[in-house]
């Protein structure tokens, strides 16, 4: 069973993104690009992403897509937010977790509709062994959510872990709806698949 690796990317998408590759300059005289009309920004970039992530099939490409859209989870749109998050990061990676907790807290106070303050306290809450509470924030999430599908896969893990099958089920069956090219929740969904129906004859 994965565990929780969409944590990892969730942190990773913080991270600045590296710079492009030069290209090397061709010695004859380059020509100018014709000019392009801008496009319109979009209203809805994360919608816009989730319908790109359900039509891909490649696994890499869709990869590349789920990071995109954990990136722009990762922006509460409140710089103080932010920093919170970041200090509570921060303050987890030196196994302070009362100190994260106290930040997380605190941006949840101010934002209690940010469902990435919810998510990551319920990756500490999974660190520290209290799955109740994490099932409790994974909740919240996806309350705040519905399409965090980090959370959704946090949620199956638990459950599967609870030996409550059906319900992990429902859930990849979730998780999958929003992201189907994800080979490792595919073989996860295939497993528990096998497994409910050896139970079942």
């Amino acid at each position: 069973m994965r565990q929780f690796r969409f944590c990892a990317l969730l942190l990773a998408s913080l991270s600045p993104l590296a710079p492009a590759t030069t290209l090397t300059a061709h010695a004859a005289e380059p020509v100018a690009a014709a000019p392009q009309p801008e496009q319109p920004a979009s209203k809805d970039p994360v919608g816009d992403l989730f319908n790109n992530l359900k039509k891909e099939r490649d696994a890499k490409k869709a990869r590349g897509i789920a990071t995109e859209i954990v990136g722009q989870w990762s922006d509460s749109g409140s710089p103080t937010i932010n920093l919170l998050m970041q200090w509570a990061e921060e303050a987890n990676e030196q196994k302070r977790s009362a100190a994260a907790y106290d930040f997380l807290d605190q941006a949840i106070f101010l934002d209690p509709d940010y469902a990435g303050a919810w998510y990551r306290r319920a990756m500490i809450h999974l660190a520290d062994g209290d799955t109740r509470k994490a099932m409790a924030d994974l909740n919240s999430t996806l309350e705040k959510e519905p399409r965090f599908f980090p959370a959704l896969a946090g949620l199956a893990n638990i459950l599967e872990s609870a030996e409550r099958n059906e319900t992990a089920m429902k859930v990849w069956e979730r998780y999958l709806t929003l992201y189907p090219a994800d080979k490792e929740a595919q073989k996860e969904m295939g497993e528990l698949s096998e497994k409910l129906a050896g139970t079942r004859s």
